[in-house]
C-alpha cells in the first residue's frame, strides 16, 4: 500500500488507517470475539495498513488494551494513535463525565495509555475534544513536554476549530487534525482544510463512510443496539435516514458505473482530495476491511471528482451530526 505523510514532521503512515473504536464493547455490540478482533487487526497489518486509531475513552480503556495486544508482535511496523481529554473517574466507574485537559490529567492519561497499549511511546497523541476550561497553549505545552521526554512522538487535535489549531501549532507543531469528513459531511472544506494546507498539518477523517450510512447498509428501518451511539444522533433518526437516502443512491449509481462499491467510491473521493489526507474507516469484518483497502487502488479522474462534487452539493443533508451536548464540543 502507498504511504502518506501527516504534517511536516515526517510522520509516515499507510494511505488508509483502521479505526478501532467498534472492535471492543462500549459503542454497540461487537460482532465477534476478542480473539477474532485481534485477528482482524493483524490481518490489516498483513494487508499493508500501518496506522491504527484508538482512545482512552473507547470502552473506556478496553479498546487500548485490545489494540496493544493485537499489535505487540508487529510494534516496529505500525503507528498507534490514541487520545486523551475526557474525564473518566476510575476503572470502577468507567464512564466519561465531561472534559479534562489539565496538564496533570494529560500526563496521567498518557501513563495509563502507555500501560494499556504496552508500549514505550505513543506515536500520535490527540486531544480528543477541546476543553474550554484549559487554554490550548497549556495543552500543547504539556504535549511538547511529553514529546521531549520520549513518551509521545507527535501531537494532534480532534474536532478543533481554526483558531484553536493556529494557537496550538504556535506552541508545538500539530501533526494531524482528526475530524469527520466525507461525502456526507464536507463542512471542513470551508475553513479547516485551507488552514491545514497553509500550516502543513495532515487530516485524518473519521467516519469517512458516514458511520456506515454511505455503504448503503443502513436505512430508516435499521434498529441500533442500545449501546450504539448512532441511535441517539439526529442524522440517524428514521426520517433523516429516509431523506438522506438520495445521497446513498447517487453514490451507489456512480459506483455501479465504475464496477466498484459505494464504500470504495466514498473513500477514493477522500483520498483524491489531498495527498495528506488519511481516512480511518472502521470495520469488524475481514471482507469489509479488504473492500476498504481496495479503495486505495480506485482512480477517480478530475471529471469523476467534479461530477461527484457537483451532484452531492445539490443534495441537502438532513439532521445534525450529534445531539446538542456533543455538538457543543466540536469546532471550538
Amino acid at each position: 500500500m502507498e504511504t502518506r505523510k501527516l504534517g511536516k514532521g515526517g510522520l509516515e503512515v499507510s494511505a488508509l488507517g483502521l479505526g478501532c473504536m467498534r472492535l471492543s464493547p462500549g459503542h454497540g455490540a461487537v460482532s465477534g470475539t476478542k480473539q477474532e478482533m485481534i485477528a482482524l487487526i493483524r490481518a490489516a497489518v498483513e494487508r499493508g495498513i500501518t496506522f491504527f486509531d484508538t482512545a482512552e475513552v473507547y470502552g473506556p480503556f478496553v479498546n487500548e488494551e485490545l489494540v496493544g495486544e493485537a499489535l505487540a508482535p508487529v510494534r516496529d511496523r505500525v503507528v498507534i494513535a490514541t487520545k486523551f481529554g475526557f474525564q473518566i473517574d476510575s476503572d470502577r466507574v468507567p464512564h466519561p463525565v465531561g472534559l479534562n485537559s489539565r496538564p496533570e490529567y494529560i500526563r496521567a492519561s498518557v501513563e495509563g495509555s502507555l500501560r494499556r497499549l504496552n508500549i514505550g511511546t505513543i506515536d500520535l497523541l490527540y486531544q480528543h475534544r477541546v476543553d474550554p476550561n484549559v487554554p490550548i497553549e497549556d495543552v500543547a505545552g504539556a504535549a511538547k513536554d511529553l514529546i521531549q521526554e520520549g513518551k509521545v512522538r507527535y501531537f494532534g487535535l480532534s474536532e478543533a476549530g481554526v483558531q484553536t489549531i493556529r494557537r496550538a501549532h504556535a506552541i508545538h507543531p500539530v501533526a494531524a487534525l482528526q475530524s469527520e469528513y466525507s461525502l456526507w459531511w464536507k463542512r471542513l472544506e470551508e475553513e479547516i482544510v485551507p488552514t491545514l494546507e497553509e500550516l502543513g498539518i495532515g487530516l485524518v477523517p473519521f467516519s469517512p463512510l458516514g458511520k456506515g450510512f454511505l455503504t448503503g447498509t443502513i436505512n430508516e428501518n435499521t434498529q441500533f443496539d442500545p449501546e450504539d451511539n448512532r441511535g441517539s444522533f439526529p442524522r440517524f433518526a428514521p426520517e433523516a435516514l429516509k431523506a438522506n437516502r438520495v445521497l446513498v443512491d447517487l453514490i451507489a449509481s456512480f459506483a455501479a458505473q465504475r464496477k466498484v462499491t459505494p464504500a470504495q467510491i466514498a473513500l477514493a473521493w477522500l483520498l483524491a482530495q489531498k495527498p495528506w489526507i488519511v481516512p480511518i474507516p472502521g470495520t469488524t469484518k475481514l471482507v469489509r476491511l479488504e473492500e476498504n483497502i481496495g479503495a486505495v487502488y480506485v482512480e477517480l479522474t478530475p471529471d469523476d471528482l467534479k461530477a461527484l462534487d457537483d451532484a452531492t452539493s445539490k443534495i441537502p443533508v438532513q439532521g445534525d451530526r450529534y445531539p446538542p451536548a456533543l455538538e457543543k464540543m466540536t469546532n471550538r
